[in-house]
C-alpha cells in the first residue's frame, strides 16, 4: 500500500462521521494484538488547549531522552501530522506502513461485526500502530472529542489530564459544563492521577467526585502546582513554575497568549506525575523554549501581519481577543473567519468587537460548514460598523483581506482548526 492508497483507504470512512461507543475500537485492537498498551501514556481531554499541553508534555519527554509519541487532531494539512515521534511528523512511508499494518485487521472486523469503522477509530488504530512501529517510550494522546465513548479511551493510564470546561460539541456532550465534563473525566481510570486545568467550582467538584470513585489523586493549577511571575517577553510569556514535586524557574515559552502559560504549567504536571518525581530543569526549559502548535495564534507572515488561529468556540474566541488586546493592541485587524453549522457562532463572535475594521466569511468545502451569507449576518449583528462580505474559498478570502489592508493593518483567520489549516496551505504550503 503506498501513501495515496492509505489516505483513499481511511476517507472511504469519512462519510461515518462519529459513531459513540468502544466495542469497536476495542475489538479491532484486540485483534491487533493490544498495541495501546505497548508503553504509558499521558491521555489528554479537555475544551480548548489539548493539542498544546500534548505537544509541550511530549517535547518535556524528548528532551529527558525518551521518545516519544503523539497522536492529536485535526490535521491543519495532511492527515500524518496527527502521528508524531520525537516531535517529527510520520513520513509518507511511515505512515502508510502503519495503515496497510491496520487495514486486514480493520476488514476482519468489518467482516465480523458487519459494522464499518469510523475514520477516527482507524486514525487511532494507525497512531498506536505508528508507536508500536517505532518503539516509542511513552505516549501522549489527545482525546478527539468527550472522552467517555472516543475511541481513545482504550488507553489504561496512569496520568489523565483535564485541561480545562467550556461549551463546546454541545449536541454530543451536554448542554451545560458539568455534563460536559462528566463525559470528558470519563477517561480517568481506577488507581490513576487526574491533572487538571482552571476549572469552575462546579467542575471541581465533579473531578473530585470521579477522583474518589476512582481511588485516584488530583493535582489542579493553583493548588497543587502554580505559576508565579507571569510576565509578556518578546513573542511570548516568561514564567516560574512551582510544580508538584521540583521548582522551575525562567521558563519562557514561544506561544502568544496568557493561557499558554497555563496551558505548559499542566503540561509539565502532568510529566511530573508520569514519572512521580520532579524533572531536569534544563529538559522543561528546552521543551518550552522550544515550543512551536501551529494555528494557535501562530503568525505565518509579517507583511501584511497574518495570523491564523482555529479558535471555534466562546471560551476560545475570548482568549484570542484578550491575546490580541494585551499583545498587539494598536493594530487594525481584517478577519476572514468561516465556522461549522453546529457552533454557537454569534457567542463566538462578540469578543471580536472593537477589534476588527473588516470581516470576510469564508466556508470550507464540508457539509458541516456554515454557508458564507448566513455567517455574513452573524458578523452584521455581532460586529456593527464593520464592512462585510464572503468570499469562498479560503484562499481567496485571504487574498481580497490582503487587498483590504492599510498600512499597518493584519488579517487574522480564525473560527475552525479547517479554515485555518486551508490557508496555512495556501501561505506556506
Amino acid at each position: 500500500m503506498n501513501y495515496q492508497e492509505a489516505v483513499v483507504y481511511l476517507d472511504r470512512h469519512i462519510e461515518l462521521g462519529w459513531k459513540p461507543g468502544l466495542e469497536r475500537i476495542h475489538r479491532l485492537l484486540e485483534l491487533m494484538g493490544t498495541p495501546q498498551d505497548r508503553c504509558p501514556s499521558i491521555h489528554v481531554t479537555g475544551t480548548n488547549g489539548k493539542t498544546t499541553v500534548t505537544t509541550i508534555a511530549a517535547a518535556v519527554l524528548d528532551r529527558m531522552g525518551l521518545k516519544s509519541g503523539t497522536y492529536t487532531s485535526p490535521h491543519l494539512g495532511s492527515v500524518e501530522e496527527r502521528f508524531r515521534v520525537w516531535g517529527e511528523i510520520a513520513t509518507t512511508e511511515q505512515f502508510a506502513q502503519a495503515v496497510a499494518d491496520v487495514a486486514p485487521f480493520v476488514d476482519l472486523l468489518e467482516s465480523e461485526t458487519g459494522e464499518r469503522a469510523t475514520y477516527f477509530e482507524l486514525t487511532t488504530a494507525v497512531a498506536f500502530t505508528h508507536f508500536a512501529n517505532q518503539s516509542v517510550d511513552a505516549a501522549v494522546v489527545e482525546v478527539g472529542m468527550g472522552g467517555r465513548l472516543d475511541a481513545t479511551n482504550v488507553l489504561a493510564p496512569g496520568v489523565a489530564v483535564l485541561t480545562g470546561i467550556a461549551l463546546d460539541h454541545t449536541r454530543y456532550l451536554g448542554s451545560t459544563p458539568v455534563e460536559i465534563a462528566g463525559e470528558k473525566l470519563a477517561i480517568l481510570k481506577p488507581g490513576g492521577v487526574l491533572v487538571t486545568g482552571y476549572l469552575s467550582d462546579p467542575v471541581a467538584a465533579l473531578a473530585d467526585e470521579f477522583v474518589d470513585r476512582a481511588g485516584a489523586l488530583r493535582h489542579t493549577i493553583g493548588r497543587d502546582f502554580r505559576i508565579e511571575d507571569l510576565r509578556m517577553s518578546v513573542g511570548g510569556w516568561s514564567f516560574d513554575l512551582e510544580g508538584i514535586y521540583d521548582r522551575y524557574e525562567d521558563l519562557y515559552v514561544p506561544l502568544h497568549g496568557r493561557h499558554q502559560a497555563a496551558n505548559s504549567a499542566v503540561a509539565i504536571a502532568a510529566v511530573e506525575e508520569l514519572f512521580g518525581r520532579g524533572l531536569p530543569a534544563d529538559s522543561v526549559q528546552a521543551a518550552l523554549a522550544s515550543a512551536t502548535v501551529p494555528a494557535r495564534f501562530e503568525v505565518v507572515r509579517r507583511s501584511p501581519l497574518t495570523v491564523l488561529d482555529g479558535a471555534h468556540n466562546p471560551q476560545a474566541m475570548q482568549a484570542l481577543a484578550r491575546t490580541i488586546r494585551e499583545e498587539l493592541p494598536s493594530v487594525g485587524w481584517n478577519l476572514v473567519i468561516g465556522a461549522f453549522g453546529d457552533k454557537d457562532v454569534q457567542n463566538m463572535l462578540c469578543p471580536l468587537e472593537g477589534l476588527v475594521s473588516g470581516a470576510i466569511a469564508t466556508a470550507v468545502d464540508q457539509e458541516r460548514a456554515m454557508a458564507p451569507d448566513d455567517l455574513v449576518r452573524f458578523l452584521g449583528s455581532a460586529l456593527p460598523g464593520v464592512p462585510v462580505t464572503s468570499m469562498v474559498p479560503v484562499a481567496r478570502a485571504v487574498e481580497l483581506a490582503e487587498e483590504w489592508c492599510r498600512p499597518g493593518d493584519a488579517i487574522l483567520v480564525t473560527g475552525s482548526f479547517y479554515v485555518a489549516g486551508e490557508a496555512r496551505t495556501a501561505l506556506i504550503g
